[in-house]
């Protein structure tokens, strides 16, 4: 079984309430998740050798669906490679602007999936679950808002991994650090799109 966008909503949704007790310094009691459990249908990753960046083609899917001031995009990864090949974990995300320059903090890894190996037939998708928090949930000063341009996305192939910039404009934070927001979460990889 593959995140859904409601399950990653319901983690946001916890998420987004211990976050905003944090900027308030507010002590929040939040209630426990339950989590999913995954079918044995994650392919052994000797079944197939990694995936090449070059072979990977990264997309992301603008039907959002949101909850608690988050929109949850699938963010795609296509086998253009001609054979079958293995993704593993989580793909490395940042807003971007025009320049290709980062703004803001990577996304934050949701540990809340488990990040098995998945084999990726030719011509198959798999996704992971992007989410996006409104740029209006934090304080102006501390986010600093802009547009980005898009999102600069790192396919989880382990092997000579280049980044693919993929154009969605989106308001961001700016700020960078460890004091900044972390608008952006992702998911690790799954089968299925």
């Amino acid at each position: 079984m593959r995140p859904t966008v409601f399950t990653v909503k319901r983690i946001a949704v916890a998420a987004a309430a211990v976050a905003a007790a944090a900027v308030s310094g507010l002590t929040v009691a939040t209630p426990a998740l339950a989590q999913e459990s995954y079918a044995a249908s994650v392919v052994s990753s000797k079944a197939a050798p990694p995936c090449q960046s070059s072979g990977i083609d990264d997309w992301l899917d603008t039907n959002g669906n949101g909850a608690a001031g988050t929109i949850f995009y699938h963010l795609d990864f296509t086998n253009l490679s001609g054979q079958a090949c293995t993704l593993q974990g989580f793909p490395f995300v940042f807003a971007v602007n025009l320049s290709g320059q980062q703004i803001g903090n990577r996304a934050v890894l949701n540990h809340a999936f488990p990040a098995n190996s998945v084999t990726v037939g030719s011509g198959a998708t798999i996704h992971a679950v992007l989410g996006i928090v409104a740029t209006g949930n934090y304080p102006p000063s501390a986010c600093k808002p802009v547009t980005a341009a898009g999102l600069e996305v790192f396919a989880p192939t382990g092997i000579n991994e280049v980044g693919r910039t993929v154009p969605f404009p989106f308001s961001a934070c700016s700020t960078r650090g460890s004091h900044a927001p972390n608008f952006l979460n992702v998911t690790p990889v799954q089968p299925g799109a």
